[in-house]
């Protein structure tokens, strides 16, 4: 009896162990994989040859998998049926044909809820969660078995591969992984993750992040705001131009006719050598872009053109913000500041969880910077338009404003906008 059950321990460890490492490999970042590959190492040297051939480590664990099932079912079907009939009494034959008969259904019953939890279940979600550190773990016993299972799972392989190959005209298991976009990011994120809230984050990795972000930017996201823009009317004065220049730092004014939603091109203050009479004998053309286009293919038509401004404009035709060669290139890199850049932002901390911050500061920036995790939606970018898409109005000076577990209060505020708020974690008050 005691071998029977150390053998069913035994197949239920090690049907576990192989379904484990299945769904740990294909669980697993990749990026992460060829990094430990790329080590040196005894773990290094199996790690390459158990993913040299990914489809025959899959093999390899379902081939010892298989195989530990059906030994654990012989021994657990005998257990069972010896528990079964231990239990009854010796006289009673009736009642032990009765449950010899139904033998077969409860071993079935049984067998399977052990395997399921024991063996199945939670192996693959611990598996599943920890799948990079699990597949460091076990490598090398995997590939003991790797090793001893090799020409079955070659065989079972092979025959996939003739079946595949003749009848449904695929390459099999010649296709090689490649990898995603989606494992990239992960992999940046695991990165960023371990940086302690308050350490500083590599350069690289976080360039890396942006640049696997960058395709999914919308021209809104990244453009200044039409109440920002600096810009002049057509009729102004050269003379008075190079007032407003020196007054700006600018090097690049924007020129509308009548009002700013019809903008009619751009000055480079280069220009102003040339000493025109009128401002549009130096008028420069601009790019125009909706809000929703991608910031990659404004990018791409600005360089394409060989221009450094585009407007962006908003589905009625109005101009709601620019959008400069920086501002995109700041996507890419952080903020990029020459001398005439003011920090006209406010962003301090006050205390554990207590902050001050000008409302105009990016949602995304506060919670890459100080880890507020506020919940980021398409409605807004900012953190007054994260307040006020959830109080539908602009809130007065002074008034507090709860939002789940974020506690605002309006410093500056004008009729228009929310200039300046204090920030409070609600939890932690």
């Amino acid at each position: 009896m005691e071998v029977e059950i150390l053998i069913i321990v035994c197949c239920l460890i090690l049907s576990a162990f192989f379904s484990g490492m299945e769904i740990a490999y294909i669980s697993s970042n990749k990026i992460f994989i060829e990094i430990e590959k790329r080590q040196s190492g005894i773990l290094a040297n199996v790690l390459k040859k158990l993913t040299r051939k990914p489809s025959k480590f899959i093999a390899t664990m379902l081939v010892g998998n298989n195989i530990a099932l059906v030994v654990y079912g012989f021994y657990m079907g005998d257990l069972i049926m010896s528990l079964l009939l231990g239990l009854l009494p010796s006289e009673s034959g009736f009642v032990t044909a009765i449950v010899t008969d139904f033998s077969l259904i409860t071993q079935t019953i049984i067998s399977t809820l052990v395997i399921l939890f024991t063996a199945e279940f939670l192996p693959k979600v611990f598996f599943q969660i920890y799948a990079n550190s699990f597949l460091k773990i076990f490598a090398i016993p995997a590939y003991l078995f790797y090793f001893l299972f090799s020409f079955v799972s070659s065989f079972v392989i092979w025959i996939s591969d003739v079946i595949l190959k003749r009848f449904f005209k695929t390459e099999g298991d010649e296709v090689q992984l490649a990898f995603s976009k989606l494992e990239l990011g992960n992999f940046i994120s695991e990165q960023l993750e371990t940086v302690e809230s308050d350490g500083e984050v590599d350069s690289e990795i976080q360039i890396f992040q942006n640049a696997l972000e960058f395709s999914d930017i919308k021209s809104r996201e990244v453009m200044v705001p039409r109440t920002e823009i600096v810009a002049v009317d057509q009729n102004v004065e050269p003379k008075d131009l190079v007032k407003i220049f020196t007054e700006t730092g600018l090097s690049k004014i924007l020129v509308y006719n009548e009002t700013i939603d019809d903008i009619i091109g751009y000055i480079h203050s280069f220009e102003l050598f040339k000493k025109p009479k009128t401002l549009k004998s130096i008028l420069l053309p601009v790019v125009y872009a909706p809000e929703t286009m991608w910031v990659k293919d404004v990018l791409s038509i600005l360089i394409k053109k060989r221009k450094s401004i585009a407007v962006v404009i908003d589905e009625y035709g109005g101009t709601s913000g620019m959008i400069t060669l920086e501002d995109i290139v700041e996507e890419l890199f952080g903020e990029i500041e020459d001398e005439h850049d003011s920090v006209m932002l406010i962003e301090e901390k006050l205390g554990e969880d207590h902050y001050k911050f000008s409302a105009r500061l990016e949602v995304d920036y506060l919670n890459e910077t100080y880890k507020l995790d506020i919940p980021e939606g398409e409605n807004y970018e900012t953190l007054g338009g994260f307040i006020t898409n959830h109080t539908e109005e602009i809130p007065q000076i002074d008034e507090e404003v709860k939002i789940n577990n974020y506690h605002f209060k309006i410093l500056e505020a004008t009729n228009t906008k929310i200039e300046l708020v204090e920030l409070q974690l609600k939890d932690k008050i």
